[in-house]
């Protein structure tokens, strides 16, 4: 690359029933989406209002499926990594639009698994596919919550809690965040480990429009450094991908947020209005300023946005048309993004380790050629080598003597002695200024020029010097003193304290974060557990799946309330057959793929121990034919018909070795022992990567079975709260379709507010 080139933005639509087929339409290239209003009649005749509008992007992804969204955005950006290119992949638009199902995936289902954990798939497997470079992948979790900035890491056991604040700092390199947590991860299975940590302490919350709502920006980094195992060179690369999953904007009008969650839109909110306006001052080639500070998020966002990066931004937007001003408003900001220039280059460093060692080498090579050289010219040789403490005493003594007059000339056989000549008088000027001053001192009271109360204090005394001048002045003159400041250096800067705001705005951060995990403060969660910060957004089938419930709960008719309720055992097999079919379906389907896998894996490993057994059968077979060869006595140099000759150094590998330089006479039946050795080696090395791949996707399906039955098992407490234990006469408050959603209100809130209203009516009375 090292050349310009513009960022690539693609739009993502997501699925509805409810499509605006009449507003919303896309161009026959699939890369324009044309917006169509019609005109409002109550504003008279004389309309300006403008009704059209067209944006040219580079893809539209409607009705996409997850390979196809990570094949047509993300595979180029990973593959460069390994080159040396740096990556950024961005998700943007308004709340519930889909962009941490784009960015992470449903961890609930393999299938619908994002662009984040396919990225690191992606890039072990093409570790594994380049052999001939050792390298180390190294993975951050940053996030910014209220304009602070949090490691989601710092909880893994073996980091602990940062004891400075992170900020952002700058450097000739880029910028970085400092006291953020960097692990290596030398395994697939390490990455989504701190993958799925990072995700279970992210803060969510729920409004209208979306249940499980991203409160914070988060930035997952992978940085991958490469270094040759061919070549000795000092040179290596090094590149980072920015997985950016922004939290959406909203309309309070349209959320009802309050309190906390109302706290958190606002923040959100501003941070995404100074977002655009660096995108838009990036995109005028005029300006020379970019407001890149005004915010945490641009300004961790500052080398991905304009620097050395490949840019790639997905744009999530609904299809409704009840959301279509949220759209426009989404599809302007991608347009400006299409503005951005960037200028992608191949970032390589040099081990200093590395490049030591050729300097030695190449010194080494350099004293050879030199030596060669005086020996040809007849001249003594150059001694290159250090000087030793013997030596250096004797250049001393030469210098001595020179000084004194005894020693005429001193001779200079070599360079490393010319530097010491001039070193020793350097030492010598040294010892001499001391001597002068010291006898100085003795005589006189000497007053440092920079002291001016000392100088003053001898002015007032009326002391005078050989010259008959005032102490402190200058050809009878007196001097023009200056008042500096002492408090500061030149050129130094006060340092800031932290103030009182930020310490509470961190102390309530972490507050949050233990009661999002208690479930005391929450007001629009419940649970038994009230571990409600671990669920992610649901993918396309679970969205579908609750309108569909939604739905069909309209038209079922409640049987009447059985007066005792039933066991929860009885109550858990009709909620899988009924409301929770669904879920207990992807269930069932998780499992069936873990099971699939884990039977491949077992099928695998039986393989690897038949091929593992026919290597040892065909080794020792291989082994008592040769024995009986040498038994024989079959000679070395002429070959019998039908036989093979060739040199034993080029079967060393697979059968031994012997004597270098001989020939062995290699029949047939020994001919095909070996080849056959040969091939079952390469058969067991496939089938063993084959096994280490299949143990990733097992571990990883694991972790998604546990999710999907924790869902399960959620939903099912929700559901049988509503049903047997909330009074009759506030089920109509939790309906679908009201305002209040099933599971936002807990039954220890609704008991209370019965009897409130009791106490009420009777007060009336």
């Amino acid at each position: 690359m090292g050349t310009r080139r513009k960022a690539r933005v693609f739009v993502r639509v997501r699925p509805t029933s409810d499509f605006a087929h009449e507003m919303i339409r896309y161009g026959d290239d699939n890369k324009t989406i044309n917006i169509h209003l019609k005109k409002d009649t109550r504003r008279g005749i004389v309309n300006n209002q403008q009704t059209h509008w067209s944006f040219k992007l580079d893809g539209v992804l409607h009705n996409a499926s997850q390979d196809v969204v990570y094949e047509t955005v993300a595979k180029d950006v990973v593959s460069q990594a390994l080159s040396g290119y740096n990556g950024t992949i961005m998700c943007y638009g308004q709340t519930g639009a889909g962009k941490t199902y784009t960015m992470t995936g449903a961890m609930e289902n393999y299938k619908c698994r994002g662009i984040l954990p396919r990225t690191l798939q992606q890039v072990f497997r093409m570790i594994r596919e380049h052999p001939t470079q050792a390298i180390t992948v190294h993975v951050s979790y940053l996030e910014i919550y209220n304009e602070s900035l949090f490691d989601l890491l710092s909880t893994v056991p073996y980091v602990g809690p940062s004891v400075t604040p992170l900020t952002v700092v700058e450097n000739p390199q880029g910028v970085f965040i400092k006291g953020l947590s960097v692990h290596l991860t030398s395994q697939e299975e390490d990455a989504f480990s701190l993958l799925f940590e990072g995700e279970t302490n992210r803060i969510t919350a729920s409004h209208t429009m979306n249940k499980n709502s991203s409160r914070s920006h988060s930035i997952f980094t992978i940085y991958v450094e490469a270094h040759s195992q061919t070549l000795s060179d000092e040179k290596y690369v090094t590149s980072k991908i920015n997985l950016v999953d922004l939290a959406g904007s909203e309309r309070l009008g349209k959320s009802g947020s309050e309190g906390r969650v109302l706290k958190e839109a606002t923040y959100i909110n501003k941070s995404l209005s100074f977002l655009e306006q660096a995108i838009i001052a990036l995109g005028d080639q005029k300006r020379d300023h970019i407001p890149f500070r005004q915010c945490k998020l641009t300004h961790a966002l500052k080398d991905s946005l304009g620097g050395n990066c490949t840019m790639v931004l997905v744009t999530n937007i609904f299809g409704e048309a009840a959301h279509l001003e949220e759209t426009l408003s989404s599809l302007r900001f991608a347009s400006r993004m299409k503005l951005v220039t960037t200028e992608p280059a191949i970032n390589e460093k040099y081990d200093a380790e590395q490049m030591v060692k050729n300097l030695e080498k190449e010194l080494a090579l350099l004293n050879q050629e030199l030596a060669i050289h005086d020996r040809l010219a007849n001249r003594p040789l150059v001694n290159c080598d250090t000087l030793d403490e013997i030596q250096i005493d004797e250049i001393n003594s030469q210098v001595q003597r020179y000084l004194k007059g005894t020693l005429d000339e001193i001779d200079i056989l070599s360079f490393g002695q010319m530097q010491e000549v001039f070193n020793q008088f350097r030492v010598v000027l040294s010892q001499q200024e001391k001597e002068v001053e010291s006898t100085l001192r003795r005589k006189y009271i000497l007053i440092d020029k920079n002291d001016f109360a000392a100088i003053s204090a001898v002015q007032k005394t009326g002391l005078k010097d050989a010259e008959d001048h005032l102490v402190g002045e200058a050809d009878g003159q007196s001097f023009g003193l200056a008042v500096t400041s002492f408090s500061t250096k030149p050129g130094e800067k006060p340092t800031s304290k932290k103030t009182l705001k930020e310490q509470f705005s961190s102390s309530a951060r972490k507050e949050g974060i233990s009661s999002s995990v208690t479930g005391k403060d929450l007001d629009i969660f419940t649970s038994k557990d009230g571990d409600v910060k671990d669920m992610l957004l649901w993918d396309r089938e679970i969205s579908s799946l609750e309108n569909l419930l939604s739905d069909s709960s309209k038209e079922e008719l409640h049987p009447p309330r059985p007066s005792t309720p039933p066991s929860k055992h009885e109550a858990f097999e009709d909620f899988k057959k009924e409301r929770g079919s669904e879920i207990n379906r992807i269930l069932k389907e998780n499992k069936s793929i873990f099971n699939e896998r884990s039977r491949m894996a077992s099928e695998t490993t039986q393989c690897i121990n038949a091929i593992k057994r026919e290597i040892d059968l065909t080794k020792e077979a291989l082994n008592v034919h040769r024995s009986l060869q040498e038994k024989q006595g079959l000679p070395l140099q002429e070959a019998p018909v039908g036989s093979h000759m060739t040199p034993l150094m080029s079967l060393q590998g697979a059968v031994g070795s012997r004597q270098p330089g001989e020939c062995e006479i290699i029949d047939d039946e020994e001919f095909q022992l070996i080849l056959k050795l040969k091939d079952l080696k390469k058969q067991y090395r496939t089938e063993y990567q084959d096994l280490c791949n299949l143990k990733a996707e097992i571990r990883y399906c694991q972790h998604m079975v546990d999710q999907c039955r924790c869902r399960l098992l959620k939903e099912f407490d929700i559901w049988y709260n509503e049903s047997f234990f909330i009074p009759e006469d506030m089920q109509v408050a939790v309906k679908p379709g009201s305002s209040i959603q099933p599971g936002m209100v807990s039954v220890s809130r609704i008991m209370p507010l019965k009897t409130t209203m009791g106490l009420q009516q009777a007060h009336r009375k």
